[in-house]
């Protein structure tokens, strides 16, 4: 039941920032004179649709018998002098569909150059135009992470931005929940309920630090600092007959603990499991500046992950012509890696959504900022089937001085759409195949 929910609020919020990206394009055609023909909201078959006469300027129901474009134009325009305005009364539609939505603008090849098309905008409008979508998703991880600073902030990045001056954290110490038998741990006395604090001279809140510094540290002594349950008030060991329930309580004592850790490559190095309870962190007149900080930490962060996954690739495929095996190893395991850091939309809405749902609201309102500046990283990208794509397609042909004809346009654009389509399909086969591991 908690997977079929996640997937369900998956598609949701996966709908809601496609159509926010869409409504960015919309919101830029409209202010620079271009006509949309339709916004939907998810993708057709239609379930409802309305539509704007523009004689009139009224909304009205669209019958679904005048669904089709030669009905539709002939109902809003039966009376008009001038036949080639047809299809410019602006359709606002509901579709079966919940994987996005979409914004249809009039006469989208470049080659069009009728008024109000967007062939007919100018170069600069056509840059606000691709652009919008972008700057909407961020716009809308920014909003999203404003409220998070203000409501509680989950914290899933070493040194994750935050306006120190205005920051409180709420966090607990790492828990250790079982301690395995003859472990160094066991035998220097740590028990599973014992909250680790600091190791060595250094203060820990995640167990990877602990790990971390467990895997540098092996075979060598460490210390240990950890808070520990203890009884308190009349329910002491020298008051065994107490029955005042109120006064009974437990505080938190703190002790070290010396412990040599085993040498590396053992099972184990110190023999205990661990539980991290999250850590949340509430800004006040800081909360927008935190959004900000945050969107751009991410952006960059994307940006980098996506720089090294292309190297990976590039340099594992090249390797494999190496005469060397070790080198030819090596890039086979630099490709495996480019497989397990991309994930499509089944992991994300299979996997992702129910684990990050069941984490709680706010999991799931960072989890849905994230994927929104993960969308206008990769609309940024210059691959012709995305904005940034199209985008620079445009500018090249316009320093060459050289018309883009709609039959070039179309030819570029589909076959980087198979491409994206491909790559698409293969992730996807991934994530099948990982989550049936």
């Amino acid at each position: 039941m908690d997977i079929f929910i996640g997937v369900v609020v998956g598609l949701l919020v996966l709908m809601f920032l496609v159509t926010a990206h869409e409504f960015g394009h919309f919101i830029a055609a409209r202010r620079n004179g271009v006509n949309v023909l339709e916004f939907g909201i998810g993708f057709p078959p239609r379930i409802a649709a309305l539509i704007k006469d523009p004689k009139t300027g009224k909304w009205r129901k669209l019958p679904r018998s005048e669904w089709s474009k030669d009905k539709v134009s002939k109902v809003v325009y039966s009376d008009a002098a001038d036949k080639s305005l047809a299809q410019k009364g602006m359709i606002f539609s509901l579709n079966w569909l919940p994987i996005g939505g979409f914004c249809q603008m009039d006469g989208e090849s470049v080659a069009d150059t009728r008024d109000g098309t967007f062939g007919k905008a100018s170069f600069w409008s056509k840059t606000k135009i691709l652009f919008a979508g972008v700057a909407m998703n961020w716009l809308v991880a920014i909003i999203i992470f404003t409220i998070l600073a203000w409501t509680g902030m989950p914290e899933f990045l070493d040194n994750q931005f935050t306006v120190g001056i205005d920051t409180r954290t709420n966090s607990v110490p790492v828990k250790i929940t079982s301690v395995a038998e003859n472990s160094p741990a066991a035998q220097a006395g740590l028990q599973a309920g014992d909250y680790i604090t600091a190791v060595g001279d250094s203060e820990v809140k995640y167990a990877s630090e602990i790990m971390d510094i467990n895997e540098a540290h092996a075979g060598e002594e460490v210390t240990y600092t950890v808070q520990r349950e203890a009884k308190a008030g009349c329910c002491l060991d020298e008051c065994p007959e107490c029955t005042c329930v109120e006064n009974c309580r437990t505080e938190l004592q703190e002790k070290s603990f010396d412990i040599v850790l085993n040498p590396a490559g053992s099972e184990y190095l110190l023999g205990i499991t661990m539980e991290t309870s999250q850590a949340l962190s509430y800004s006040t007149w800081s909360a927008p500046i935190v959004g900000v900080g945050l969107t751009a930490q991410l952006t960059g962060e994307t940006f980098k992950g996506v720089g090294v996954m292309l190297w990976n690739l590039i340099s594992g495929v090249g390797s494999q012509f190496s005469a060397d095996e070790a080198v030819r190893e090596s890039g086979q395991e630099a490709i495996s890696s480019v497989g397990d850091s991309v994930s499509g939309p089944v992991g994300i809405i299979g996997v992702l959504f129910p684990a990050f749902t069941s984490a709680g609201p706010a999991n799931l309102a960072f989890l849905a900022a994230l994927i929104s500046v993960s969308l206008a990283c990769m609309n940024v990208l210059p691959i012709p089937a995305l904005d940034g794509g199209r985008w620079l397609l445009i500018a090249i042909y316009k320093l060459r001085k050289k018309k883009l004809t709609k039959e070039t346009e179309e030819k570029i654009v589909s076959r980087a759409f198979m491409v994206l389509l491909a790559l698409i399909f293969i992730v996807t086969i991934l994530d099948i195949v990982r989550m049936a591991q």
